[in-house]
């Protein structure tokens, strides 16, 4: 059986409509070449070829296919690639967020550029030498009264500074972050849904997969994703991609954030310490991954809001250790100088003290009169005897909040101190109601300069009650400590973040060149398929010319 005439222009016709098909998919692909996100689209094509071997063809003869069919356009993507690019921005992302915290706090301690907290310790131990050697000098007390309130102002202005770090960054966790992060998913699960009715229509919808694509990279970023892709049949021989995002936690445990047309949504509760993260999952359970996220946004900002290092067993050092030890320091220097304050009585020993029961150690003058000590909140004169008398008797510090913990927020000038009722008082001597106020000697005094000087331990309380020592040294140098510990992990969070962004670069590169739009590759298909459809053409031109020479030609041979 011969094969029909006309098929050769069927096969011609189909070639030619391919390489035209073709140019417009190139056309498309150098079109979108600035657009972000686009992803490289090829035509599909398959041989078409007989189903029956003699439905034209004798069982002897070669056979021959009647030319090209369309299967369709799809993208070229990688999703090894994909996955890589997301698992790397993920740990991006958490670096990326401890260094920002890191920048906010740089501004607080770096004291490089500025007299801060340093520069008056160093005031406070110079006023104090001199006042050491013009004891009795109201003028040369209230140096030292002005340098101690600096101090203590500094402190103060450290802490609040450090709370609108915790607030702005707790704020913007919830208001800016989690809720753009819900905005993500609740996109991404509506893409799925118009992307399925697309295909349902045919139409592949490559351009809505490019913006899918490009939230599931987003979204990648904030914790680490896995996407898996399948295909589900709604009709015969016809699929539409179904798209399952979730995430598996440091425990094992995966987490489901979009299951097709469903999706997740997490509420951070940013009202208590430490910040609490619940995701509610896309298929209904409901899960605290507070502390379970493995790398991304989420992870670094609650590390820097939650984690204080070695105070709570971890290996961050985050808001709360730079909170700590700022306290930490305040309380060793307020309690510190309230106890060198004192007065002894005629056997050498602290007045108006407390017992370990409570109890008011009891402390009378050679004349069995009772020594007094001062009310740090009203400055007034309380009997030794009478249960009201504090731990110190003549405490340079107080509390503005009555508590018995000093910290940067809370410390203040006694009031009796800063009213001028005493001062700081001889160490060698017992006062009595009638003793005059003010610096008196200079036992006390000296002693406090070389309480500046000497290296004192700092410690604070971990989670468990125990006292962790951080810092061995004076009061200047403790702070200067935590400058340098904040500048080396500053430090250390940028040259990893630069490290990262290396990594994820080049994985964008590789990614990119699978998947990206060149140039170059572009103009070579177009002058490929540009001379297809030219062969196709002249192959068409070719079966005209032997159709007319069969038609027109056949039978006149000769005359």
């Amino acid at each position: 059986m011969i094969r029909s005439t006309f098929a050769g222009f069927t096969t011609a016709q189909l070639g030619m409509a391919a390489s035209q098909r073709a140019l417009d998919v190139v056309g498309q692909n150098i079109t979108n070449i600035n657009t972000p996100g686009y992803t490289k689209q090829r035509l599909d094509l398959a041989s078409l070829n007989t189903q029956k071997g003699d439905f034209y063809n004798a069982k002897s003869n070669i056979k021959v296919g009647f030319g090209v069919e369309i299967t369709g356009i799809s993208q070229l993507r990688d999703p090894f690639l994909d996955a890589q690019y997301r698992s790397q921005i993920s740990k991006l992302g958490t670096t990326d967020a401890h260094a920002a915290g890191f920048e906010q706090l740089t501004p607080i301690f770096d004291e490089a550029t500025m007299d801060g907290v340093r520069a008056a310790f160093i005031s406070l131990t110079s006023s104090l030498s001199t006042l050491s050697t013009q004891v009795g000098n109201q003028e040369h007390d209230t140096m030292v009264r002005s340098n101690m309130q600096i101090l203590l102002n500094l402190f103060r202005e450290n802490s609040v500074k450090l709370q609108d770090v915790r607030e702005d960054m707790q704020m913007g966790f919830e208001v800016t972050d989690i809720a753009d992060l819900n905005s993500m998913l609740k996109n991404i699960s509506e893409l799925n849904t118009s992307i399925k009715n697309s295909q349902v229509l045919g139409n592949p919808a490559l351009e809505l997969q490019d913006q899918r694509n490009q939230l599931l990279d987003e979204l990648g970023s904030y914790l680490p994703i896995s996407v898996k892709y399948k295909n589900q049949e709604v009709g015969p021989g016809q699929y539409v991609e179904i798209l399952n995002v979730d995430f598996t936690d440091t425990e094992g445990v995966k987490h489901s954030l979009i299951s097709d047309g469903l999706y997740g949504q997490f509420d951070a509760d940013v009202l208590n310490q430490p910040v609490q993260l619940t995701l509610f999952e896309a298929k209904g359970a409901t899960s605290d991954v507070t502390e379970v996220l493995g790398s991304g946004t989420l992870k670094g900002t609650l590390d820097f809001l939650n984690k204080s290092g070695d105070f709570d067993g971890t290996d961050f050092k985050g808001l709360g250790y730079y909170e700590k030890v700022l306290d930490s320091l305040v309380n060793t220097l307020a309690t510190k100088f309230n106890e060198a304050n004192v007065v002894l009585d005629e056997n050498g020993k602290p007045t108006n003290l407390l017992n370990e029961d409570g109890s008011v150690v009891e402390s009378f003058d050679k004349d069995g009169k009772p020594i007094y000590a001062i009310d740090p909140q009203t400055g007034d004169l309380l009997d030794g005897n009478n249960g009201n008398a504090k731990v110190y008797a003549y405490p340079l510090f107080e509390t503005s909040d009555g508590s018995t913990e000093f910290t940067a927020a809370n410390i203040k000038i006694a009031t009796g101190w800063s009213n001028g009722s005493y001062g700081i008082r001889p160490s060698n001597n017992y006062v009595t109601v009638d003793k005059d106020t003010g610096s008196t000697a200079n036992e006390n005094i000296l002693n406090m300069v070389k309480l500046l000087e000497k290296d004192i331990s700092f410690s604070a309380k971990n989670s468990a009650g125990k006292d962790i020592t951080f810092y061995k040294g004076s009061f200047h140098d403790c702070f200067a400590n935590i400058e340098a510990t904040l500048g080396i992990d500053y430090k250390s969070a940028n040259t990893m973040l630069a490290n990262q962004i290396s990594v994820l670069n080049e994985t964008a590169n590789s990614r990119d060149a699978v998947s990206g739009v060149q140039l170059d590759e572009e103009g070579m298909d177009l002058l490929h398929y540009n001379q297809s459809y030219s062969a196709a053409a002249r192959f068409l031109t070719t079966l005209d010319e032997a159709l007319d020479k069969l038609i027109n030609g056949t039978g006149v041979v000769g005359r």
